[in-house]
């Protein structure tokens, strides 16, 4: 059977507000263990050649995984905070990889995973509009998790281009785990719905894998 590339990429905010009661570090450590549930979702769909990218935003933003890896070969690297939050300027960065080339004209769906607890200190607009405007930014199956309660949800939402769809809300190291799980394995479930090209209709879904409602459990120690 044939094979057409997933394209999966983690945006991270790693803004200093992440240092906030251990949100970075839980961060780290979901996505980690989230690695192998990944890896076996890959498995289970042979159709779906997954490929990770991995870009954070702070002051800059930066590729830390620049290169799009399989996840057989992928290794996570924790990430650190440092400054502001220019979601602007990754956003940017994202969009160039989702017109054609780099991306191939026939694929599966890419998967955008934009976690961050929000208040953008750039033109994040901009660069929202960049993605829209490539073929695949508007087929992308896009997922945004909210962390903290004080997280700006209205910006994530608008993120998400869908009206239909919320951010998950991760107001716990448990809610954050429980999030990330869920963007990473039914994401790209929904992304492996076959998709000719990237010419083949707009709007962005879950199909039947609606996300569910995440949200800190009552003896959690660390609620953000």
């Amino acid at each position: 059977m044939a094979t057409r590339p997933v394209h999966f990429f983690w945006i991270l905010d790693c803004s200093y507000s992440m240092d906030y009661n251990g949100k970075l570090g839980a961060l780290n450590y979901a996505i980690r263990e989230a690695l192998p549930e990944m890896e076996s979702v890959a498995q289970d769909n042979p159709s779906a050649d997954l490929l990770v990218r991995v870009l954070t935003f702070s002051s800059t933003a930066r590729w830390l995984q620049p290169n799009a890896t399989p996840i057989h070969d992928f290794r996570w690297q924790d990430v650190k905070t440092d400054g502001t939050t220019n979601l602007g300027e990754a956003l940017k960065l994202v969009a160039r990889e989702l017109d054609i080339p780099p991306m191939p004209s026939r694929a599966l769906k890419p998967v955008l995973a934009l976690v961050s607890d929000g208040q953008p200190t750039d033109d994040w607009r901009a660069g929202l509009r960049a993605i829209d405007a490539t073929p695949w930014g508007k087929r992308a199956v896009r997922v945004a998790i909210a962390i903290g309660e004080d997280a700006d949800r209205a910006q994530l939402k608008e993120f998400l281009g869908n009206p239909e769809l919320e951010p998950l809300d991760a107001n716990s190291p448990k809610a954050l785990a429980a999030a990330i799980r869920w963007a990473s394995t039914v994401a790209i479930k929904a992304a492996s719905a076959p998709v000719a090209n990237a010419d083949a209709g707009t709007g962005a879904g879950y199909g039947p894998y609606a996300p569910p409602t995440v949200a800190a459990d009552d003896d959690d120690d660390n609620v953000w």
